[in-house]
């Protein structure tokens, strides 16, 4: 049986305000900061403006922030 695995969340950081940024299942963004234990636990609603420059970051720097695989 062949099992289609789906990603839980995306990476990205934000160019201009230097933030990694979630981007989870439901379609929500978070932010989150390497400077807590647990990032994902202490994120944080992230709202996109049009002036908002996300760029795609490898997922597996997943890992050092927390993020459900």
């Amino acid at each position: 049986m062949l099992t289609l695995r789906k990603n839980v969340v995306n990476l990205f950081v934000d160019r201009s305000s230097q933030q990694w940024i979630v981007l989870d299942a439901d379609g929500n963004f978070w932010t989150v900061s390497t400077e807590h234990a647990n990032p994902w636990e202490q994120r944080q609603p992230f709202y996109p403006t049009d002036q908002t420059e996300l760029e795609p970051v490898p997922g597996h720097y997943k890992y050092m922030l927390g993020l459900p695989a």
